[in-house]
């Protein structure tokens, strides 16, 4: 397995972006976070890269936010009652069966969902990365998250730097832009 992130290996985990969860993340780390992660589903569906959504209790968080919703297309949200994914019924045999090894991570929150389920898939021997700036959670939790999944291994990406990792040429680049005419970067993304 070389170093990149290998668009053929890759599965998409969206955890818990959810309006609820959202609401609680200050406004300096939510700028832009919707975004980066649409951006990031359109980019993996373009790849034909397998995406799973979770929510976690949508009866009292919501369900996935809806300015996701259409980015992330026909790909399944999975309810969620376990907070690091492999030990959730659903969530976690969808993503093993995925038949991917490489698991990216985008979503709420950093320190608990995101960090314990990438903590979760090591374990179970995935490549794990986290998208740094399409994660988020209160206060310093969101850097202490952040910090344990880098000291467990976790490859940490910014959005853009992955999206290039999936698109690997100038063609295929250019096919995603020809594909999407309206595109416009998302905050702190600039392609």
């Amino acid at each position: 397995m070389g170093h990149l992130i290998d668009p053929d290996d890759s599965v998409l985990v969206i955890i818990d972006v959810q309006a609820d969860f959202l609401a609680r993340v200050e406004d300096e780390t939510k700028a832009g976070l919707l975004e980066r992660i649409a951006f990031l589903a359109e980019s993996a569906r373009f790849c034909d890269i397998p995406i799973i959504a979770s929510v976690e209790s949508p009866e009292d968080w919501g369900g996935l936010h809806p300015e996701l919703v259409e980015a992330v297309g026909d790909a399944p949200v999975l309810r969620k009652e376990v907070f690091g994914l492999c030990g959730d019924p659903l969530v976690g045999p969808a993503v093993r069966d995925s038949g991917r090894r490489t698991a990216v991570l985008v979503g709420l929150e950093t320190d608990v969902c995101v960090a314990q389920s990438a903590l979760g898939l090591l374990d179970e021997g995935f490549r794990v990365a986290v998208v740094e700036d399409a994660v988020g959670s209160p206060g310093s939790a969101h850097a202490a998250g952040l910090d344990r999944m880098r000291r467990a291994g976790v490859i940490p990406v910014v959005a853009k730097q992955l999206h290039y990792e999936w698109m690997r040429t100038v063609v295929r680049s250019r096919a995603f832009h020809a594909e999407h005419p309206d595109f416009q970067n998302p905050p702190g993304v600039l392609l």
